[in-house]
C-alpha cells in the first residue's frame, strides 16, 4: 500500500494506512531533500485517537531524475525496509514510524513519521557547531554499538548490499560523473581540492571494496541536512542510505561534511574521543589506534557522496552551494589528515 506522489496522500489513503478514519488532510513541503519528497500532514480525525494531529510523510520525488537515481540505490526499498525491521529496535533519536511499505514492482514508497517540530534542523551551509555534533555523536555512537558486528543485520539482504561488483559499478559510476563534476563546479573549488580528488580516484574502486574490522549499521549519509536538534536528543532523520559497513564512515563523514574547516580543525580530536569513549562505554571492543586510522581513511566516503549525489539528484541552486561547500570541506579534511596515504 504505496503512493506514486504527493497527490497520493489523501484523507481515504491515510485512513487506511493509520487504521482510523481520516476526515481531511492539509499538507506543506518541509525539508531539503532530493531524492524523495517530505510532507507536512495536518490530519483531522473522525473519530477520537491517540494519534497526533501532525505527522511527516515521505513518498517518491516528483522529480524523473530524483526518481531514478532512487531506483538506482534502492533508496525507497532502504528506508521503508529500515523503518519496518530496524527502527524499533534501536534506542536512538530516530522518529516513532506510523506506517511504512514499499512496491519493488513500481519502486514506490510511503513512511509516516512523527513530527518532531519545532526542533532545530541543522544547516549544512552555516555549519552546526561543536556541542550540536557532540549531541549527535552521541546517537551515533549508540546506533553503531547496537548494530556492532550483529550477524542478524548481516543476514538482511536489503541492509547488506557491499559485494565487490556493487563496489566496482559505484566507481565506475562516480569515475564517470567525475568529468560532468569537474565542468559544473571546477571554476569554484581551489585547485587543491581539484587536486585531491584526482589524486584518489585511481584508487576509488579499492577504496570502496576493502572493508576491513567490524561492520555495523551505517546511516550513510549523516550530515547536519539530517539532524535536528532541541529536542530531548537529538534525532536523526533521512534513513535511505543506511547500509552494513563500516561505522567510522559515518563519523568521518560528519565531521567533514557539518563543520566548517577551522571548526572542525579546532575540535575534532576532543569529538572523536568522545565517539570513541561513548562506543566503548557500550562494550564496544575499539582501540583508539583503529578508530582513529579508520576515521583518517574514511574522509573519502564525503568525496564518493558529493560526486554521485550531485549529479545523479534534480539540481537547485542551494544544492549546487551545498556540494561546493561539502567538497571543499571534505577535500581539506582528507588533506589535513594526510588520508591519501591510507587509501589501498
Amino acid at each position: 500500500m504505496t503512493v506514486s506522489g504527493a497527490g497520493d496522500l489523501t484523507a481515504s489513503w491515510l485512513s487506511d494506512a493509520l487504521g482510523t478514519r481520516v476526515a481531511a488532510v492539509r499538507t506543506e513541503p518541509v525539508g531539503t531533500g532530493r531524492v524523495s519528497d517530505s510532507l507536512r500532514l495536518h490530519l483531522t480525525y473522525a473519530d477520537e485517537t491517540s494519534l497526533p494531529p501532525t505527522m511527516v510523510a515521505k513518498v517518491p520525488a516528483a522529480d524523473p531524475s530524483s526518481r531514478a537515481a532512487a531506483r538506482a540505490i534502492r533508496t525507497y526499498e532502504v528506508e521503508a525496509s529500515f523503518y519496518s525491521e530496524i527502527a524499533h529496535y534501536l534506542d536512538a533519536g530516530i522518529p516513532t514510524c506510523y506506517f511504512s511499505a514499499y512496491d519493488r514492482e513500481r519502486d514506490e514508497y510511503a513512511v509516516l513519521l512523527a513530527d518532531l517540530a519545532p526542533a532545530r534542523p541543522g544547516d549544512q551551509l552555516a555549519g552546526i557547531a561543536p556541542e550540536d555534533a557532540a549531541a549527535a555523536i552521541a546517537e551515533m555512537a549508540a546506533l553503531h554499538a547496537a548494530g556492532w558486528d550483529a550477524p542478524g543485520l548481516a543476514a538482511l539482504p536489503w541492509l547488506n548490499r557491499h559485494d565487490a561488483d556493487s563496489a566496482a559499478f559505484t566507481a565506475a559510476l562516480v569515475t564517470d560523473l567525475y568529468t560532468g563534476f569537474k565542468d559544473r563546479y571546477a571554476a569554484d573549488l581551489a585547485p587543491e581540492v581539484i587536486a585531491l580528488i584526482e589524486d584518489f580516484l585511481p584508487s576509488i574502486a579499492a577504496y570502496l571494496t576493502a572493508r576491513e574490522g567490524p561492520l555495523t549499521l551505517v546511516h550513510g549519509d549523516f550530515r547536519a541536512d539530517n539532524l535536528l536538534f532541541g529536542g530531548p536528543r537529538a534525532a536523526v532523520l533521512d534513513w535511505q542510505t543506511v547500509i552494513y559497513g563500516p561505522g567510522l564512515a559515518d563519523l568521518s563523514y560528519f565531521l567533514g561534511s557539518s563543520l566548517p574547516v577551522e571548526v572542525r580543525r579546532a575540535h575534532e580530536k576532543d569529538l572523536v574521543e568522545r565517539y570513541h569513549t561513548a562506543l566503548t562505554a557500550r562494550g564496544v571492543p575499539l582501540s583508539w589506534d583503529d578508530c582513529w586510522t579508520a576515521y583518517r581513511l574514511h574522509t573519502f566516503h564525503g568525496i564518493v557522496m558529493a560526486i554521485g549525489a550531485s549529479m545523479l539528484v534534480e539540481r537547485t541552486p542551494r544544492g549546487d552551494e551545498m556540494f561546493r561547500t561539502m567538497t571543499t570541506r571534505h577535500a581539506h579534511h582528507a588533506l589535513d589528515l594526510n588520508s591519501l596515504a591510507l587509501t589501498p
